[in-house]
């Protein structure tokens, strides 16, 4: 294979250390998330003649759309397999099998305010002022280290939240003096509470004593010739090594991660192509979605630097477009959006600078942006809530009716450009002429990306909304099913009029739903009318 001089030059930066390396096609989306313990060796793997592409097809695909890749290390292996995990979740990599599902690494949880303190597995993290240990990557070792901790520090193992004397006659941990029954008032809650948090320390690392006692154990049974007992002291000493080794919690993807080719790059020759004073560091994009005319909802996304800024993105309902006009849905999102932040804070401005408002400069750009005095800006356009470029899903269409609206409400030295996407032209106001700069250029990447993530929030949205008004069906009239029965219903066959068709039996197959039940819905469904919106498929 061919190996680009740029990919052959950033091999040769790749540190020997453990993390991530995502590999991305011409259009800079990431189609493969992997870790490696030496990122240097793993990733320079993709780029050498191998065996593997003459019979691995699925391998030689993903080689071959590779244009580019980045690198994220880390401290250790434990570290880059919680953030591939991450990675692969957000992203959704096409070449990527494993982790794709919402599946969670183990948790470690106790709440100090129960009456009882108790340790229990949990998959899900909640502000629920309880205390937390992990993720862990190894789930054997995290439960081998528990069950050693709550035989160390006679914790009690049973899972009712406030254990009584009854409980207590049937506990296998007080029989075997495990714990030490704070149920039955062995002891107080009190020295109880300090035996829990001996625990959290030790669970921590932060008391290693029991670390050498193992050790002395195990070279004492192998001294002894009792190789299976050291070697399951050995394994103990692995999995407290493990649990106690520290890592990163990664809440979103690191904003330190490069999540385009070259974003820097890519803003600096979109300001060159559209004749911008300096890069735009916010740009706010917009589509519309709808299904002939019904479920019309609108996006908003924001890009800060060439990277997603998901905390400002937004959702629209349209309201006062009826039928299917994406020039007037989208002249009212524009308008909604922006009236929404002049006023939120253009009276605060409009205090603060006077009689000073927004205008137009002689050459069509920003004159007196709200907060500006006597011309000079007191903050960016970024920074007073207003994008340094506005770029929205069409052709002459869209764009024309963006540009009236913003300036109708005075911000008509905004940039706003359109994209179509048949040959990803790019249209700006008062020309006649799209730009046709190929699909190549670093500024259409840039806009493919903005694009690609309005159309993917949009209709995430319209079918959320669809799903929604499907629940809202005839099944709301028949007694005795609840939310979850219905909503297992719609996922089996889809829509009321696909559940007409069915069977007794086969409505009896869905989980929850007996045959006596699965009957009546069957004879339910038989005497109503078919007609009407609630019959129509998703």
């Amino acid at each position: 294979m061919t190996v680009s001089e740029h990919i052959r030059k950033k091999l040769g930066t790749v540190p020997h250390k453990p993390g991530v390396y995502l590999h991305k096609d011409r259009f800079g989306t990431v189609i493969y998330v992997g870790k490696a313990r030496d990122l240097r060796r793993r990733v320079s793997q993709y780029f050498h003649p191998s065996r593997r592409q003459g019979w691995d097809l699925k391998f030689k695909a993903l080689v071959e759309a590779i244009c580019d890749f980045d690198v994220h290390p880390v401290r250790n292996e434990p570290e880059a397999l919680l953030l591939e995990s991450k990675l692969v979740k957000e992203f959704k990599p096409r070449f990527n099998i494993s982790l794709r599902d919402d599946k969670r690494f183990l948790m470690l949880k106790v709440n100090l305010q129960d009456p009882i303190p108790n340790f229990i597995l949990t998959r899900l993290r909640k502000n629920d002022g309880a205390r937390y240990f992990g993720p862990f990557v190894n789930s054997l070792a995290l439960r081998e280290v528990l069950a050693l901790a709550r035989k160390q520090f006679n914790l009690r193992g049973c899972r009712v939240f406030t254990p009584g004397e009854g409980d207590y006659k049937h506990c296998l941990y007080a029989h075997l003096k495990n714990c030490t029954a704070p149920c039955v008032g062995n002891v107080t809650r009190d020295q109880y509470m300090n035996q829990v948090l001996a625990a959290c320390q030790f669970i921590e690392g932060q008391s290693r004593e029991m670390q050498q006692e193992l050790e002395d154990a195990m070279q004492k049974a192998a001294a002894s010739l009792d190789f299976e007992k050291a070697a399951q002291y050995r394994d103990l000493i692995r999995n407290l090594k493990e649990t106690w080794e520290k890592t990163d919690k990664f809440t979103r993807v690191p904003y330190t991660l490069p999540l385009a080719i070259h974003p820097e790059k890519d803003l600096v020759e979109l300001a060159a192509v559209l004749g911008l004073k300096k890069a735009p560091a916010r740009i706010e994009g917009f589509d519309i979605s709808n299904i002939s005319g019904t479920f019309a909802v609108a996006s908003l996304v924001s890009f800060k630097n060439g990277r997603p800024d998901r905390a400002q993105y937004r959702r629209f309902k349209i309201k006062t477009v009826t039928g299917q006009d994406d020039f007037a849905s989208m002249a009212e999102v524009v308008r909604r959006r922006y009236s929404r932040l002049l006023r939120q804070g253009g009276l605060a401005r409009a205090e603060t600078a006077g009689t000073s408002k927004p205008g137009d400069g002689a050459d069509g750009h920003p004159g007196i942006m709200p907060g500006e005095k006597n011309g000079s800006p007191a903050e960016s356009q970024s920074d007073s809530g207003f994008p340094d470029l506005i770029m929205v899903d069409g052709g002459k269409g869209q764009l024309g009716m963006a540009c009236h609206e913003l300036a109708k409400l005075g911000l008509g030295h905004i940039p706003v450009i359109g994209l179509a996407k048949e040959h990803e032209e790019i249209h700006l106001p008062g020309q006649l002429q799209p730009l046709r700069l190929g699909v190549a250029h670093p500024a259409v990447k840039l806009l493919q990306r903005i694009r690609d993530e309005c159309h993917r929030v949009a209709n995430s949205f319209n079918a959320q909304l669809r799903l929604k008004k499907i629940s809202e069906s005839v099944l709301d009239e028949f007694p005795g099913i609840g939310e979850r029965r219905k909503q297992a219903l719609l996922r089996k066959f889809g829509s009321i009029q696909r559940l007409r068709t069915a069977t007794a039996e086969q409505l009896a197959e869905v989980p929850g739903l007996g045959g006596k039940t699965a009957l009546e819905l069957k004879n339910f469904l038989d005497a109503r009318p078919s007609s009407g919106q609630n019959s129509n498929p998703p």
